[in-house]
């Protein structure tokens, strides 16, 4: 990769915004959050009496493997990475319906299900801020630099 490619290396990235840290704090929380949901069901299903162990085992596995894309996101966004706000995005989008199904229940999942969309959108937010894509040397549409020919 040239510089051109990879503009945010270490030796050329500025400060990090706060929106651009507090973005990859809430990213890796929710990555924290899957890691911990998942290693619960997990646990539950190999020590409980689940109705279907094997169902609960794999959606233990599954949630933790989910959690890399966060986990990894947040990591970037840290670091400044470009690519990281792509994921980012990606799990804040699946979070929304996620959310939505939460707070349909008529229980005590309705406090997570507005944390959870409160976190999504705010992310959500400090992603597409210019300040935030600027420091991750995303440039918009129109604005690549003339190429020579």
């Amino acid at each position: 990769m040239t510089k051109e490619q990879s503009p945010t290396t270490p030796e050329t990235a500025g400060p990090r915004p706060r929106r651009l840290t507090y973005a990859a704090v809430l990213t890796a929380l929710e990555g924290v959050g899957l890691t911990v949901g998942g290693v619960w069901v997990l646990v539950l299903g190999l020590a409980g009496e689940p109705d279907d162990r094997r169902q609960a085992v794999t959606l233990g596995v599954t949630l933790v493997v989910l959690a890399l894309l966060p986990l990894l996101a947040a990591r970037g966004l840290f670091a400044q990475r470009g690519w990281s706000r792509g994921p980012s995005i990606i799990t804040q989008i699946l979070a929304l319906p996620v959310a939505y199904s939460l707070l349909q229940a008529d229980s005590i999942a309705i406090p997570a299900g507005i944390a959870i969309a409160a976190a999504a959108i705010a992310t959500l937010v400090l992603l597409i801020n210019p300040a935030t894509t600027e420091a991750l040397g995303i440039r918009g549409p129109g604005s690549a630099p003339d190429q020579q020919k």
